[in-house]
């Protein structure tokens, strides 16, 4: 099946008083993959992962751009909850029961939030190089002044996600066995600065888990080795699971 990402299909949706801007690429039936991208990227990110999605396992696949971030709304409120929300208003707007979620680094974070939140709504998770929350406070966020060129995304988004990532949250963890996804875990390895043995304590959290390394790929491990990547992850999502 011939799908590239010249396929890819652009719309928005309004959910209150955000419009969440998305690519969709694939058929229409079936349960969907949503992809979910990091802190300061766009759905752009995703599309050659989506087209090989689409053409290799003739599976539905939409990307969002999460709030702030490339088509997506600019707003006054920035957090990962707040995400999660869109999110689940975007599956209810588009009448999507289940999905499958993919997410980077603050995507798989926003992901997590939504197999915890929602068990029901997400048959498979795939999270990549997502760092937990630490278990003692990080430094705190140097202020962020406005730049000077424009951006692809919100920077006033920047300071409130970097402080969530830093601060400790025993709630998080607690909400981990609620999780009733199948899922896997990828790892950067010892070239990300997301510690691999945080993302195996994470992995024995989740009940049904399992976590995979792609060697020297750093955290952009879909970017810098997509071939890899995609290897550790197809297996996962394609052929379509049955149940």
């Amino acid at each position: 099946m011939g799908v590239d990402s010249s396929d890819v299909v652009h719309g928005e949706l309004a959910i209150g008083n955000v419009t969440l801007a998305f690519r969709e690429i694939g058929g229409d039936q079936g349960i969907p993959v949503v992809l979910l991208h990091a802190l300061g990227s766009c759905a752009a990110t995703w599309d050659g992962f989506a087209a090989r999605l689409a053409g290799s396992c003739g599976r539905r696949v939409i990307a969002l751009d999460l709030r702030g971030h490339g088509g997506s709304s600019r707003t006054e409120t920035y957090s990962l909850a707040a995400m999660r929300d869109d999110v689940l208003g975007f599956l209810d707007g588009r009448g999507i029961e289940r999905a499958d979620l993919v997410g980077h680094s603050m995507g798989g974070a926003v992901a997590i939030l939504v197999a915890q939140r929602a068990p029901g709504r997400v048959r498979r998770l795939v999270v990549e190089d997502t760092p937990p929350p630490p278990e003692v406070p990080g430094e705190p966020v140097d202020p962020v002044t406005e730049p000077a060129e424009p951006l692809r995304f919100d920077w006033r988004l920047i300071e409130p996600v970097i402080t969530e990532f830093r601060t400790p949250d025993p709630g998080w963890w607690d909400l981990l066995p609620a999780i009733s996804a199948s899922t896997l875990l990828v790892s950067g390895g010892p070239s990300s600065h997301v510690p691999v043995d945080a993302l195996v304590r994470v992995s024995r959290a989740v009940r049904d888990c399992r976590l995979v390394t792609v060697e020297d790929a750093g955290h952009r491990v879909h970017s810098v080795k997509p071939d890899e990547f995609w290897s550790a992850v197809s297996p996962f999502l394609c052929p379509e699971p049955r149940h």
